[in-house]
């Protein structure tokens, strides 16, 4: 399950996304968010991304 934020961040002139995905521990079962800033074309690949 993951989400992406709707938030759009800006430095200079490059454009960034926060990115935010729920990752289930293997351990205790609880789930937990994980948060990172990229380029908007890179959002995709992260969150199909396995962790």
């Amino acid at each position: 399950m993951a989400k992406k934020s709707v938030a759009s961040l800006q430095t200079g002139s490059k454009r960034l996304t926060k990115a935010i995905k729920m990752v289930k521990s293997p351990k205790s079962g609880a789930y937990t968010f994980v948060e990172s800033i990229m380029t908007p074309e890179e959002v995709n690949d992260w969150l199909s991304k396995q962790n």
